[in-house]
This record gives structure tokens, C-alpha cells and sequence, in this order.
């Protein structure tokens, strides 16, 4: 969490700084992690944000054996969140908690939040929290975009135009197909099939070998050899057909069940992702402006900022912070 100043202390503080110069440019107090504009985070609070994170049992599994890295990841969330909030104060943007839950409905479809979230503390060791301000942050980003006219991917007619182009993709044949040796055998096969779908796996365990299915298996089509796709494609549902190929050794008979296209609002979230590089890049242009004035500064104790990230300095920590204190005032801090 960040130490906030009211107005009316900043005010007072600035004051301070015009009558005192040399204080003014102190930007390396031992008990400081990061400064972002006029605003601090303490290691005081950092470390107990750390907790915080710590006490979900997920992210203790992820941040186990690595915990400087987990800290500096910590303080890279805490700086972004202080450098978002400025660039929303900056351009009158609110992000709102009915906007982030609502968006995070979207991004979640059918799973199970409890199971999602667990699933992101222990790969990523993001807290709920984390989630939710990650989830804020996309949103004031498209907001940015969207107000600089670069959002023109995200638009509902864009998103329809691309759901007509890839809906032929995203369709999934439920499907199997056995391989008998001779064109009687396969058309009387095929017969049985379409007049009893449901003993098809009774059916197939009679020509057991690599090219049958024991089972009925559900795939997209891209993801089907493109010979048996193509074919499966021509079938109407409930029916089946029979296709000699030598290279097997004998007759493949293809039954398909059921061809299922998601509809547009079920795969919107998925075409707003592969639409979004573009719109986040020029929202994140204006947010990267904002952390430029706000010259943010961090302890070397937790590393130093190489394109906003944190990392470990070449000279490592502890040299770092000899530096910084053979360089301070006797009874001061380092400028």
C-alpha cells in the first residue's frame, strides 16, 4: 500500500521543499522502497504487503525457495498501482469494483472462481487482490486507447466481422471412425452406426487397431487430420460415410455425431484477447508518459528499473547500498 498525502499536506510539504532545497532532492531514505512522484511506499509497507500475499496459501507455495524475487515483484505491483492511479487522476478515468467484477465474470465464463483464482496464486503468485488490480489496470488502458481513437479493434462490429471469419475454426464435430478391411464390411458397418450411435464404442472394439477410435472424441476441426476433416465436414450430423484409403489397408467408415459452433457472446472474451496487443500497447504509451513524470525511484536494496521492471543490479544489493552510504552526508541520508 502506498502512503497517500490530503492536498492540503502535499501543499504544505512543497512549501517546505521551496524553503529547504537540499532536503527537496532526498530521494534515498533507508526506510523508503520506492518514491513515485510525491508519494512513497515504506518498507514498513511493503513488507507487510508481502505478508498479506503470503497468508493465500497459493502464493506461499509459489514464492517458496525465491523470496527476493517475490518481494521485488511485490513492489513492482505496488509502483504500478500508484503510476495507474496517477495516470486515471491525470485523464479523468474511473475504473469502478462493478467494472472489474464485472469484466472478471467475463474473463472467468463457467469455471470456478475459487479454482481459477488458486490456479493463478500458485503458477503466477497473484493474490485475489492482485488479480483485481491487474483486471483494473487492463481496463483503464482500453479506456486511454479507446479516448485516442485506438480502440477501433475492440469495437462490437470489429468483434462480429472477426467472429464471422474464424467461426468455421472454432466449430466442434464429435466424431470417430473405424477402419475395416473391404467396402461391404465398411457400408454394412455404417449402417449399424447411423441406426445405433450409442454402441459405437461397442462396434469399434470389434476392429481394434492405430486407425480406429475406440471412443467417440470431440475436436475442433483444425485440430483433425485434414482429409478425415474435410469429410466430416460434408456429413450431416447423425451420418457417416466411407472412404477407401490404401495407406491404412482397407476402408475408413467415419460416423458424426454432433457439429457444435460456440456462439459469438461465448467466444467474445477470446476474440477481445487476440484483438487487444494493439489497443493495450497504445494505452499503456499514455501510462508510460505518466511514470516518466513521475520519476519513479527505487531502494537498491530491492534491485533497479529496466523498462519499469524491477531487476537484480549488476552490482548487487549489498555493494549498492555500501555505495549509497558512503556517498551520504555524515548523519544523512544519501541524495
Amino acid at each position: 500500500m502506498l502512503t497517500r498525502r490530503a492536498p492540503r499536506a502535499r501543499a504544505a510539504v512543497l512549501l517546505v521543499a521551496a524553503a529547504l532545497p537540499i532536503l527537496a532532492g532526498c530521494r534515498s531514505a533507508p526506510d523508503v522502497a520506492a518514491y513515485v512522484g510525491d508519494e512513497q511506499v515504506t518498507v514498513a509497507e511493503l513488507d507487510a504487503a508481502v505478508r498479506e500475499r503470503l497468508a493465500e496459501g497459493g502464493v506461499a507455495a509459489f514464492a517458496e525457495g525465491r523470496e527476493d524475487d517475490f518481494t521485488r515483484r511485490v513492489l513492482d505491483t505496488l509502483v504500478d498501482s500508484e503510476v495507474y492511479a496517477a495516470a486515471a487522476e491525470r485523464y479523468d478515468v474511473r475504473i469502478d469494483e462493478d467494472d472489474v467484477s464485472r469484466r472478471i465474470g467475463q474473463l472467468l465464463g463457467t469455471d470456478d472462481p475459487d479454482a481459477a483464482y488458486r490456479a493463478v496464486a500458485e503458477q503466477q503468485g497473484l493474490s485475489r487482490a492482485d488479480v483485481r488490480e491487474t483486471v483494473r489496470q487492463q481496463l483503464l488502458r482500453r479506456e486511454l486507447a479507446d479516448r485516442e481513437g485506438e480502440a477501433g479493434p475492440l469495437a462490437e462490429e470489429a468483434l462480429r466481422a472477426r467472429y464471422e471469419q474464424v467461426r468455421p475454426e472454432l466449430t466442434t464435430l464429435e466424431f470417430g471412425y473405424v477402419t475395416v478391411p473391404d467396402q461391404p464390411t465398411a457400408t454394412a458397418l455404417l449402417a449399424e452406426l447411423t441406426g445405433a450411435p450409442g454402441r459405437y464404442a461397442e462396434v469399434a472394439a470389434r476392429y481394434p487397431g492405430q486407425y480406429t477410435l475406440p471412443e467417440l472424441r470431440s475436436q475442433r476441426i483444425q485440430e483433425i487430420p485434414p482429409l478425415l476433416a474435410d469429410q466430416l465436414q460434408l456429413t450431416p450430423p447423425g451420418s457417416g460415410f466411407t472412404l477407401p484409403v490404401p495407406e491404412v489397408g482397407g476402408v475408413v467408415v467415419g460416423f458424426l455425431v454432433s457439429s457444435t459452433v460456440p456462439t459469438f457472446e461465448d467466444t467474445r472474451v477470446r476474440l477481445e484477447e487476440e484483438a487487444a496487443g494493439p489497443v493495450d500497447a497504445a494505452g499503456a504509451e499514455q501510462v508510460d508518459e505518466v511514470r516518466e513524470d513521475l520519476d519513479v525511484r527505487v531502494n537498491p536494496r530491492y534491485g533497479v528499473l529496466e523498462e519499469g521492471r524491477l531487476v537484480v543490479g549488476e552490482g548487487g544489493v549489498v555493494d549498492l547500498l555500501d555505495d549509497a552510504a558512503a556517498d551520504a552526508p555524515e548523519g544523512g541520508a544519501a541524495d
